[in-house]
């Protein structure tokens, strides 16, 4: 039955404002409904109001599941509020907008109901939001356990969504710990969610975060994505297609029906639809909602080969995440508009309060921040910072500083210009780009790719020439390419570099942008809460390998192995930090980089300015490792270099096995799973959950007991007024010293 709308209540948001007249929770029943501290209220005494039972006048409720095939979820819990959501498809009734009837109660079986108004309990599924359905509930009690369904209601009888469970948050000034989770990056193609399995398990969780790539916008992309399971767009013609008409044929998102069937097939999996339905989500979104390693609204798969600047279809990527996202937006009568310019479209950096020990604050370190410094497409001869820069910069030159000539249109007479240009054709790049200064290693290296009869440059000119920073000195070998880019760059002159770009432009290594900025460390100085929770997509703590033992030269040096992390933006990251010292008890839960990390990322130069940052890995996609691995296996200069893939499989012991990395006290590279924490006045305690990769790609549905036995545990402890990380040693707590690199 086709349901119609009055014009204002079409123009209001699927977002649904529904207030409850009054309830009370049920006092400690075994299901979980009471505050962790066994009480019924904030402060132990029965709430005022009561439920409403139901009366056995109503229509019987027919089994609905399958108008609800997403089933049913909740999010953003407050202490009186949260937002339930669910997603109508009914064929038979038509291409118009229909609408649901929500329902909650106090016990699984709505014999105690909250007592809601007719008028606020009608939630709009409009065909606009792909019928995807939103209310958000006012007026509850805090601290407990409330159970919802929505109903459709049809000609021939009144049929019911799958029950829901959710949680209120405690109330501001509750002395109660706090339970949660947290996950990221759940690469659906060939894998399973075997790690939400095991998050379901954990006892008494208040609600789970996730961190971001909860779709991947890949439908099998054959360098990191896993056959088996995936998704199939129907809209092909308005996705973007990769090996078009080979066997390896796959598509990225881009049409509003390709984000929509990603979401779709994503919550078919039963584990994620169990964990929506059985606990309250508080989540961000990272690249792969939109794109991989994306800036704004620009991808980054044809690596500077093409204008990837694409604000439609970033905005495709936004509604689809609004539709499907059981979040709030702080304003009842919230509407997504694609007509709006991108960046006024969607906001979604916020912050809870949990009691009085948690202030979870959550950002969105994609929409706002710059390109990488170093573009997919830089040319590598380029010269970027002269000899009279760095002296200006650095006072001298540094050792990392590499000769160039001045001017390659006159240098020799201009026999190297004609060399390099007569070699433009066979290795791809544009002849224009040979102007100006141009590093002295490149112009050798080309002549002996080509097999030029110019004779090199020799040492003794080599000795003369002035030395400055190149693209190639940063570590970029290609003319279009990721290696060199977002990752493996030489991290000294990088650094410069960073530096360099900041001093001219404050704005190029600005991740979160000003007015993000100034919200987030407005938001942790005003904090009163005991533990003030950073949720950030991607890692702050510096990964740095170092290979100047590695016999080939010139890979014979330090590398930051990721600059799409916060390494890419190192100015920024120490400012951030740096104000972070006026904090107490600040711990970052990070997600994106598919690894476990501990540790206590601080200011550069300043050992004693740090904070606690716990780095958890992917629930399914594809390991950090196996990345580099495959990484290594696909660049041609990598893939030539003896022992490279080695080193690859090898990433965490070049991690923590130098000192290089003093603030990392714990690194697995290799596995899949989630992390759950415990906080309270004293502590915030956290186990890593970890499940071997080969895991992932078998589905555990109904073996759960074979699975339990799969997973490794690491706990891991920071105590309030402290800024020290410690380790679980079989009962033994020990603290991470990053002036000795070693537990003590």
């Amino acid at each position: 039955m086709t349901q119609r709308f009055s014009r204002r209540q079409f123009l209001r948001a699927t977002l649904v404002s529904v207030a409850s007249a009054g309830l009370s929770a049920c006092k400690g029943d075994g299901d979980g409904t009471t505050d962790s501290d066994g009480s019924t209220g904030t402060d132990g005494t029965e709430p005022t109001g009561s439920t409403a039972p139901t009366t056995g006048a109503e229509e019987p409720l027919l089994d609905g599941a399958a108008y609800f095939p997403q089933s049913v979820a909740s999010g953003d819990p407050r202490p009186d509020s949260v937002i339930l959501w669910t997603r109508l498809d009914d064929e038979t009734a038509g291409d118009g907008d229909l609408e649901l009837t929500v329902e909650v109660a106090t016990d699984p079986d709505f014999t105690m109901r909250v007592d809601l108004d007719a008028a606020s309990a009608a939630v709009p599924a409009r065909a606009m939001f792909d019928r995807c359905a939103k209310a958000k509930i006012k007026g509850l009690e805090p601290a407990t356990v409330y159970y919802y369904r929505f109903v459709h209601n049809r000609e021939d009888g009144r049929y019911g969504s799958q029950v829901g469970r959710t949680r209120t948050a405690p109330a501001p000034d509750a002395d109660v710990a706090v339970r949660f989770a947290y996950a990221s990056c759940q690469d659906y193609n060939g894998r399973y969610y075997n790690s939400y399995r095991g998050l379901l398990a954990q006892p008494d969780l208040d609600f789970f975060v996730h961190l971001g790539d909860y779709v991947y916008e890949t439908t099998g992309d054959p360098t990191f994505q896993a056959a088996g399971r995936g998704i199939a767009f129907s809209d092909t013609a308005g996705a973007i297609v990769f090996n078009e008409g080979s066997e390896s044929e796959y598509f990225a998102a881009s049409s509003l029906s390709n984000y929509r069937e990603l979401y779709r097939g994503y919550r078919s999996d039963p584990a994620l639809r169990r964990v929506h339905e059985s606990l309250p989500m508080i989540a961000v979104w990272d690249d792969h909602e939109f794109s991989d390693d994306c800036f704004g609204a620009t991808a980054t798969y044809f690596d500077g080969r093409a204008d990837e600047h694409d604000e439609a279809r970033r905005k495709h990527a936004n509604q689809a995440w609004f539709e499907y996202m059981p979040i709030d937006f702080g304003d009842d009568e919230f509407l997504y508009d694609p007509s709006k310019p991108y960046l006024q479209d969607i906001t979604i950096y916020r912050d809870f309060r949990f009691g009085k020990h948690l202030h979870l604050v959550m950002t969105d370190l994609r929409s706002y921040r710059p390109d990488h410094l170093i573009p997919e497409d830089g040319f590598p001869g380029a010269v970027v910072i002269d000899e009279a820069a760095l002296i200006e910069q650095l006072g001298s030159i540094p050792e990392f500083a590499t000769p160039y000539v001045e001017d390659i249109d006159a240098y020799q007479g201009g026999v190297y210009k004609d060399a390099l240009l007569a070699a433009a054709d066979a290795l791809g790049f544009d002849p224009a780009l040979l102007t100006g200064k141009i590093d002295a290693g490149f112009i050798n290296s080309t002549l002996a790719s080509v097999e030029d009869p110019t004779p090199p440059i020799d040492e003794a000119e080599l000795a003369t020439l002035p030395r400055g920073l190149s693209f190639l000195g940063l570590g970029k070998r290609s003319f279009n390419g990721s290696i060199g880019a977002r990752y493996f760059v030489v991290k000294p002159a990088f650094d410069a570099w960073a530096a360099a770009r900041a001093a001219a432009d404050p704005t190029s290594v600005d991740v979160m942008g000003q007015t993000q900025r100034e919200w987030f460390l407005s938001t942790m100085k005003g904090s009163t809460s005991t533990w003030k929770v950073w949720g950030t997509e991607i890692t702050l703590m510096p990964l740095v390998i170092d290979l100047t033992s590695f016999p080939i030269e010139p890979f014979n040096q330090l590398y930051y192995m990721n600059v799409d992390q916060w390494d890419g933006f190192g100015p920024a990251r120490d400012a951030l930090l740096g104000e972070l010292q006026a904090v107490d008890n600040v711990v970052a839960i990070t997600g994106d980089i598919h690894a476990f990390y501990a540790g206590t990322p601080m200011v550069a130069g300043a050992p004693e300015q740090k904070i606690v940052e716990l780095v958890g890995a992917g629930i399914s996609s594809t390991p950090f490792q196996s990345l580099l691995v495959l990484q290594v296996a696909a660049d041609p200069t990598l893939s030539s270099l003896p022992g490279a893939g080695m080193l690859a499989s090898a990433i965490d012991a070049l991690f923590t096995g130098t000192t290089t990395n003093p603030h990392l006290g714990f690194a697995d590279s290799s596995r899949n799973g989630f992390v759950s924490v415990v906080v309270d006045g004293a502590e915030l305690n956290a186990t890593f959950h970890m499940l071997t990769e080969d895991v992932s790609l078998t589905d555990y549905e109904g073996m759960d007991d074979a699975l339990a036995g799969k997973f490794k545990r690491e706990r891991f402890q920071v105590k309030a007024g402290q800024r020290d990380l410690w380790r679980d040693f079989a009962g033994t707590f020990k603290r991470w010293d990053p002036t000795t690199n070693t537990w003590v």
